[in-house]
C-alpha cells in the first residue's frame, strides 16, 4: 500500500511541476507581448516629445517646402496620362516592352525630332510627352490557365514532379495575359496619335506576322473539318430515323422481336454524345480563332483626352513641404546624435 501512495504522491507532484512549467510559460509569453506594446508606446511617445520640443523649428521647415512647391505648381504645367490595355499574341510581349522602353528612352533624352517622325506628330506634340511605361495587370487566373495549358501538354509523370507551387515562381511578368500601357504628356490630346505607331511596331515584325498567319490558318482548317463531321454526324442521324421509320412500317400484328434495336440505340447515343463533344471543341477553335486573329488584341484605345494627373503624392506642395519636414528632422537628430556621442565620451 505504501509503494501505491507514493507511486500516487510522485504522479501528482509531476502533474504539478507540469502545470506550474506551463503557467510560467503563458506568463513569459505575455510579458514578452506586453514589452513589444510598451516598447512601440515608448518609441511613439518618443517621437511625439520630439515633435513637441522641435515644432516650431519643423513647422518653418515645412512652410518653406510648402512654399517652394506652390511656386512649382504654379509655374510647372499640368500633366495629363492615358492608358491603353493590350493583349499580345504569339510571344510578342518581350517586343512590345521593348519599344516602350525605347519610346520612353527618347523622352528621357528629349529626342524630340526623333519622336515626331516615329509617332508622325509635329515636334511640339513630341516636346510635350513626358514618359512611356507598360506594365502587367495583375490576374491569378492567369497563372492558373497557364499552369492548366501546361499539364495538358507534358506526361503525367512530370506534372506529378512538377506542382502548382513550383510552377508559380517561373511565372514572371511578362507572361501575364492582359498589359497595361500608360503615356504621360503636357498636353492632354496626343494620345490617339500614338496607338497605331506603338502597334504597328510589333505587327509589322515578319516572324510575327508568319507566325500568325500559320496559327490562322491552322484553325480555320480545324474549325471546317469539325464542321464537317458536324455535317456526316447529322447524315448519319437521318439515316438511322429513316431506317426506324422503315422498320415501323414493317411491324405486323404479330409478336415481332429486334435483337438489333438495343445496338442501334447505342449508336444513336454514341452520335449525340459525339455532336457535343465536336461542338465543345469547334466553340473552343472559335475562341481562339478570335484571340489569336491579330498579333495584338487591343482591349481599350488611348482615350481621346487624357486625365489630369492629381492626387496628394502628385503634389509638389506636399512633397516638398515634407522633404523639408524630413530634412529638418535628420539635421535635429544629427545634433541630439552628436551631443550623445560627446557626453558619451566624458
Amino acid at each position: 500500500m505504501s509503494t501505491k501512495q507514493q507511486e500516487t504522491t510522485n504522479e501528482e507532484v509531476d502533474l504539478g511541476s507540469l502545470f506550474v512549467i506551463i503557467g510560467r510559460g503563458f506568463r513569459n509569453f505575455f510579458k514578452f507581448i506586453g514589452s513589444i506594446f510598451k516598447g512601440f508606446f515608448d518609441f511613439l511617445i518618443t517621437i511625439l516629445l520630439f515633435i513637441k520640443s522641435n515644432i516650431v523649428k519643423l513647422g518653418i521647415a515645412y512652410l518653406l517646402g510648402a512654399i517652394f512647391g506652390f511656386i512649382i505648381e504654379f509655374y510647372y504645367p499640368d500633366k495629363y496620362a492615358s492608358e491603353m490595355l493590350v493583349e499580345p499574341n504569339f510571344k510578342s510581349v518581350k517586343q512590345l516592352y521593348y519599344n516602350v522602353d525605347f519610346y520612353n528612352d527618347l523622352v528621357e533624352q528629349k529626342d524630340t525630332l526623333t519622336l515626331a517622325k516615329t509617332f508622325n506628330i509635329s515636334e511640339d506634340d513630341a516636346a510635350s510627352l513626358k514618359k512611356f511605361s507598360i506594365e502587367p495587370i495583375i490576374n491569378k487566373n492567369d497563372i492558373i490557365n497557364a499552369y492548366d495549358e501546361f499539364i495538358n501538354r507534358v506526361d503525367t509523370a512530370t506534372v506529378s514532379r512538377y506542382s502548382f507551387e513550383d510552377f508559380k515562381p517561373q511565372f514572371k511578368e511578362l507572361d501575364y495575359k492582359t498589359h497595361k500601357i500608360v503615356v504621360v504628356s503636357y498636353k492632354n490630346n496626343v494620345f490617339k496619335s500614338l496607338s497605331n505607331t506603338i502597334i504597328s511596331s510589333v505587327v509589322k515584325n515578319d516572324y510575327f506576322e508568319r507566325v500568325r498567319n500559320l496559327t490562322n490558318e491552322y484553325l480555320d482548317r480545324t474549325d471546317a473539318v469539325y464542321r464537317q463531321n458536324l455535317k456526316q454526324i447529322d447524315s448519319l442521324a437521318k439515316v438511322y430515323m429513316q431506317v426506324m421509320i422503315a422498320e415501323a412500317k414493317k411491324e405486323t400484328s404479330g409478336t415481332n422481336i429486334d435483337l438489333g434495336s438495343q445496338n442501334r440505340r447505342a449508336r444513336e447515343i454514341d452520335l449525340f454524345e459525339t455532336s457535343i463533344k465536336i461542338n465543345e471543341e469547334l466553340e473552343e477553335v472559335s475562341e481562339k480563332r478570335s484571340e489569336k486573329h491579330d498579333v495584338i488584341n487591343v482591349i481599350s484605345d488611348f482615350q481621346a483626352i487624357g486625365y489630369k494627373i492629381n492626387g496628394v503624392t502628385k503634389n509638389y506642395i506636399f512633397i516638398l513641404g515634407a522633404f523639408g519636414f524630413g530634412i529638418m528632422a535628420s539635421i535635429l537628430l544629427l545634433f541630439k546624435l552628436n551631443i550623445y556621442l560627446e557626453n558619451y565620451k566624458k
